[in-house]
C-alpha cells in the first residue's frame, strides 16, 4: 500500500510517501518539504503566530494535493515540538483541522524518542546489540537506548538545533561568549540524564539520526548523500571537536558554503554541533554511525505493524 506520512516539525513540514507492506522495507517513492522554521516563529507568549498558522495551513493544504497526486491511500499526520510546546497548541491544531481536515496527532517526547529507535533497530537488526540513539531536532534532543524493539530508556531535551540558535546565538558570526554560555547549557541539560542511561552498562551501537547528525558527518568526510542510503557514515568525536571551533567562527553564509550544508540549515549548525559533542563526550561515545532511518520511518513501521491481520 502506498502510506503518507506528515511531519510538522519544528524546521520543516515534510510529507515523505512510501510503499509499505508487512515485513518489507518500505520504499520511498516521493518527498515534499517546505521549511517553515515553527520553532522561531513563536511569540514573546511561546504562542504561534497568525502568519506562522496561515502558513502551516497552507503548507498542510499543498501536503495533501501531493499526496493524492502521488496516490496515497494512508496519512499519517503528526506534529512535534514547535506544536506540542506552543502556548496555543490546541488552537493550532483546530485551526488546521477546521481548514484542512487533517488531525494532525502530537507526539510527546518520549514517543519521538520511542519511535526514533524503532527505526534505527529495524534498519541495524538485532547483530547491533544494546544501541543508544541520538537524534537532535530543530526544537528538541532524543535519546533512547535498548536491546529489544521498545527502548530501555527513552528521553527528549529542549535542546533542538533551532530552538537553542533563536534563544542563545543571535549574532553572525556567535558571540564567543555566548556560544560558551550555550555549551555550558547544553551540558547541564545532558549531564542530568546520563545516570538514567549508564546503569543498562554500556551500548554495543552508537547510532545518530537527523540531517543535524548527517551534515556533522559529512563535514568529517563521510559520503554524499548521492552515494545511497547503504554506504555507512560514521562521526568520530575527535573529527567534531576540531569542527566546533570553526563553525564558531564563522557566518551563516560562510557555513552554508561547506559540503553537504543547506542554506536553510546553515544557521543552526552550530548550535546543533554543540549539542551533538556534548553528547558523545558526557556518554563517553568515540564514534557513531549515521542511520538513515528516523522518525516517519518509525511512525511507518509502527502503522505496519498494526495493521489487520499482521
Amino acid at each position: 500500500m502506498r502510506l503518507g506520512v506528515l511531519d510538522v516539525g519544528s524546521n520543516t513540514v515534510h510529507l515523505l510517501v512510501v510503499d509499505a507492506h508487512p515485513g518489507a522495507r518500505p520504499l520511498p517513492a516521493h518527498s515534499h518539504k517546505a521549511e517553515l522554521r515553527l520553532a522561531q516563529l513563536l511569540d514573546e507568549r511561546g504562542a504561534i503566530g497568525p502568519d506562522g498558522v496561515e502558513r502551516l495551513i497552507d503548507t498542510v493544504r499543498d501536503a495533501l494535493v501531493a499526496a493524492e497526486d502521488k496516490g496515497v491511500e494512508d496519512l499519517l499526520p503528526f506534529a512535534t515540538s514547535a506544536v506540542r510546546e506552543a502556548s496555543n497548541a490546541d488552537e493550532v491544531l483546530a485551526r488546521v483541522k477546521d481548514e484542512t481536515g487533517v488531525g494532525l496527532r502530537v507526539l510527546s517526547g518520549e514517543e519521538e524518542a520511542r519511535l526514533t529507535f524503532l527505526a534505527a533497530r529495524r534498519w541495524f537488526g538485532w547483530s547491533a546489540g544494546k544501541l543508544l540513539v541520538l537524534d537532535i531536532g530543530g526544537g528538541s534532543l532524543e535519546i533512547a537506548y535498548g536491546i529489544d524493539e521498545e527502548p530501555d530508556a527513552a528521553v527528549s531535551l529542549p535542546l533542538g538545533a533551532g530552538r537553542l540558535s533563536a534563544a542563545w546565538l543571535p549574532g553572525d558570526p556567535a558571540d564567543p561568549a555566548d556560544v560558551k554560555a550555550l555549551r555550558r547549557h547544553v551540558r547541564a541539560q545532558i549531564a542530568r540524564t546520563v545516570g538514567e542511561f549508564s546503569r543498562f552498562g554500556a551500548p554495543d551501537h552508537v547510532v545518530a539520526t537527523s540531517k543535524t547528525f548527517k551534515q556533522l558527518a559529512r563535514l568529517a568526510g563521510a559520503a554524499r548523500s548521492t552515494e545511497g542510503l547503504y554506504v555507512q557514515r560514521e562521526l568520530k568525536r575527535r573529527s567534531l571537536e576540531d569542527w566546533v571551533p570553526r563553525l564558531a567562527g564563522m557566518t551563516e553564509a560562510e557555513r552554508a558554503e561547506l559540503p553537504g550544508v543547506s542554506e536553510g540549515r546553515a544557521g543552526q549548525l552550530l548550535a546543533g554541533a554543540l549539542v551533538a559533542e556534548g553528547a558523545m563526550d558526557l556518554f563517553g561515545v568515540e564514534t557513531l554511525e549515521v542511520c538513515p532511518w528516523a522518525l516517519r520511518e518509525g511512525v511507518i513501521l509502527r502503522r505496519l505493524d498494526h495493521l489487520p491481520g499482521t
